[in-house]
């Protein structure tokens, strides 16, 4: 009997779908690492539809596994020349191999029992998909905040700010559904009533959070003297951290809403979830995106900074090590954050003139120069020394000209008759 697997791919992920076994030495052949999907919540949250009912054994039969997609799974995708659908976004197909040979995964097919086949199952495990893929960055949200400060909590608790105050309160509430939703395994109309609504705040206070960069950015940019640039760019780094903070706790939950918004839509309207799936990516990228542009406005106004106080190293030797110290800070806090949020960009690294080699670079200058005019002082004092000489000969030749003259004239007068 040969073996077979599904692939599936939503661009944040792809997924192995199978028998347990040939799934298992699949992903072991290819060196992944991977979850597990959760298949058997299909079965459940579609119910007894036709549709599910036509292949509700053969999704009691599969086992599934979940890899987030990096390079190297990318790498797999294309290995496999996965089809994309331009109505769903995925990329799959389902690949043939005799038993024990994983070599032999390599005929592209669409078997008719397989997911693929089936709409509703492959909506429903799109959304699967799509929920762990915000669960992998709520994960790595949530090391952040644990690796910037370890009482980032109490940071954030001790903001006096209402709006920031507010989204701590959101906090609460859905931390407590996603408790529900891990011990029931569904989300009840009861527990979505309760954070439906939450969403809104969230929204504020990423707004408030993105105006507080603005803001620390705009101070750097109008900062004309190198002491007031200090001065903005040590608040920046100061204050960065905290937004960035406030930014990532607010993404974390909103993707948590989202992965019980997908929960509540599967159960309660699964004809709805691919295109509510697809809306909810988009209006994720556009989140992203707004933060990303954020973001990169103050890496861009504290390089500037670091530009401007490297041209006056020598003059403020202090102020200008801070603005750039700060100024590289800020970037590598910056770039950890898109990291974890999965915003990738190539960053150059802020590079410090030091006040020594700024030093040490117009100190060469002025050697040479005053190399040159000590060798035009020795070109002059030659020169000098050899017209004094000749001046000298000459005025030697002179006088022993005149005392010869004298002596003559004396010799001459001494020769005359009384």
């Amino acid at each position: 009997m040969d073996d077979e697997i599904q692939l599936i791919s939503d661009g944040d992920g792809l997924a192995v779908i199978g028998d347990r076994t040939a799934v298992e030495r699949f992903l072991a052949s290819e060196g992944l690492p991977s979850k597990d999907l959760g298949l058997r919540r299909l079965r459940s949250a579609l119910g007894s539809t036709a549709s599910v009912a036509q292949t509700g054994s053969e999704v009691a039969a599969h086992s599934g596994r979940w890899v987030q997609l990096t390079k190297e799974s990318a790498e797999l995708v294309n290995k496999y020349g996965l089809r994309e659908s331009s109505k769903t976004g995925l990329s799959s197909g389902v690949l043939k191999g005799r038993k024990g040979q994983i070599k032999g995964f390599v005929e592209f097919t669409k078997s008719p029992g397989s997911l693929l086949s089936n709409p509703a199952l492959l909506a429903g495990a799109a959304g699967i998909m799509a929920q762990l893929a915000m669960q992998q960055t709520m994960e790595e949200i949530t090391d952040y905040l644990a690796t910037i400060d370890e009482k980032v909590d109490d940071v954030l608790r001790a903001q006096t700010d209402a709006v920031v105050a507010d989204m701590i309160g959101v906090d609460f509430v859905v931390e407590e559904a996603m408790a529900i939703r891990e011990q029931v395994g569904h989300v009840s109309e009861v527990t979505w009533s309760k954070v439906q609504a939450t969403s809104v705040t969230l929204a504020r206070t990423q707004a408030y959070a993105l105006r507080r960069l603005d803001a620390l950015a705009e101070k750097v940019e109008a900062a004309s003297k190198v002491g007031d640039l200090a001065k903005a760019s040590r608040e920046a780094e100061s204050k960065a951290p905290e937004w960035l903070a406030v930014l990532a706790r607010c993404f974390h939950l909103q993707d948590a809403i989202a992965v019980l918004e997908l929960d509540r839509v599967l159960k309660a309207d699964p004809d709805e979830l691919d295109r509510h799936r697809l809306g909810l990516r988009t209006a994720r990228q556009n989140r992203l995106d707004l933060i990303s542009r954020c973001t990169e406005r103050l890496m861009a106004r504290m390089a500037a900074a670091a530009g401007t106080a490297n041209t006056k190293v020598l003059m403020h030797p202090t102020a200008s090590r801070e603005v750039v110290h700060a100024g590289k800070q800020v970037e590598a806090d910056i770039v950890d954050f898109h990291g974890r949020l999965g915003i990738e960009r190539d960053r150059r690294s802020l590079e410090a003139r030091r006040w020594k080699d700024a030093a040490t670079e117009v100190r060469d200058k002025m050697l040479e120069r005053g190399t040159d005019g000590v060798d035009a002082a020795r070109r002059l004092g030659s020169e000098t020394l050899d017209r004094a000489k000749s001046a000298k000969g000459k005025l030697s030749s002179g006088i022993a000209e005149r005392a010869l003259r004298r002596r003559g004239d004396e010799a001459e007068t001494s020769r005359k008759p009384e």
